[in-house]
């Protein structure tokens, strides 16, 4: 997303009012923050993914997943919570519960294949040990494609503007909510010293989770696709400490997300192609979990001129991608029908 390399981005404007205000001064998540910290979490994510496995059963999670009780049973609450997935009678356990996805729930298939794609592409081995995906409908292998819903042409970071809306700014960006990421540790794949069963997560999207999966992290990402540059742009757009601000600075670095030229840190190619997980959980934020003040960000396609609603196509065919034509090798990621 473009804004004028002069700019610097916006801030949050105060004083708060209350959670439940609306208006300039509203206080309380917006979208973002709202989406960021129910879904920045990878136990949430790999739940709802074995959800649209198959897994409606305490017992099916358990099957998939390297996962504690606690930490499964606190996960599933707060995804019901969150209004991802529902609590149903069992057909054939009378007295019994399962959980099936809801409407939201079942929208959350772009964010997954945009996750899935961008560590496949991007994070080195994951191309080895995450399955290829499949479009059903021309039968290849293929990558998400990022488009422009009103032109159906294909869109990258900069052939969008995008300006804070009603319940825009960083303050209210940031993810809330438990079960947070309590450090900036990364883990990687095969990395022993990481307990398969811990709070964090399994290590599955490693690189993903060092974005989205951390408070300060995620805001920094943010500044950076909103046009900040300079250490001074991020400290006064966010209002970080500097000592938090020097050590995410460096860790994006470290991650291959920021390039450091000892002026100004800029987005790498693989920076730039977070694109896609920020503007599918921006989408599904704002579809489900709004702000009442109205949206946290304005966005607008350059070649054509309509507000930047994204759609997605197939890297082969071209063909519209949607959740029922997707399969991964081995791996389906399309809800099964079930029997019962």
């Amino acid at each position: 997303m473009t804004t004028p390399r002069t700019a610097t981005p916006p801030r949050h404007r105060g004083p708060a009012t209350g959670p439940n205000a609306t208006g300039p001064n509203a206080t309380g998540p917006n979208a973002i923050g709202a989406a960021l910290g129910l879904l920045g979490d990878e136990w949430r994510l790999l739940i709802v993914r074995s959800a649209f496995e198959g897994a409606r059963r305490y017992v099916d999670w358990k099957e998939r997943l390297p996962v504690s009780d606690a930490v499964l049973t606190a996960r599933l609450r707060s995804l019901v919570d969150g209004g991802v997935l529902r609590r149903v009678p069992a057909a054939i356990m009378p007295g019994r519960h399962e959980y099936e996805l809801t409407a939201a729930g079942r929208d959350l298939w772009v964010l997954l294949l945009t996750i899935w794609d961008w560590e496949r592409r991007h994070v080195a081995g994951q191309a080895d040990r995450l399955p290829s995906m499949v479009h059903t409908d021309c039968t290849n292998v293929f990558h998400p494609v990022a488009c422009c819903a009103a032109c159906r042409s294909a869109v990258e970071l900069d052939d969008v503007t995008a300006l804070f809306g009603p319940s825009g700014g960083f303050a209210r960006s940031v993810p809330v909510g438990a079960h947070r990421r309590r450090s900036g540790r990364r883990t990687t794949p095969g990395d022993a010293s990481a307990s398969p069963a811990s709070d964090a997560g399994p290590g599955l999207f490693p690189d993903t989770m060092a974005v989205i999966g951390n408070r300060w992290s995620a805001a920094v990402v943010g500044a950076a696709v909103l046009g900040a540059r300079r250490f001074r742009d991020f400290e006064r757009a966010l209002g970080v400490p500097p000592t938090v601000l020097t050590e995410r600075l460096r860790s994006f670095v470290a991650l291959g997300v920021l390039d450091d030229d000892g002026a100004a840190y800029r987005l790498t190619t693989k920076g730039a192609a977070l694109f896609s997980i920020v503007i599918a959980l921006v989408a599904w934020g704002e579809r489900w979990v709004p702000a009442a003040d109205g949206p946290a960000v304005l966005a607008t396609h350059v070649a054509c001129g309509a507000p930047f609603v994204p759609a997605w196509s197939c890297s082969e065919c071209g063909g519209e991608l949607r959740r029922d034509t997707i399969g991964i090798v081995g791996h389906p990621i399309v809800e099964r029908s079930h029997p019962h």
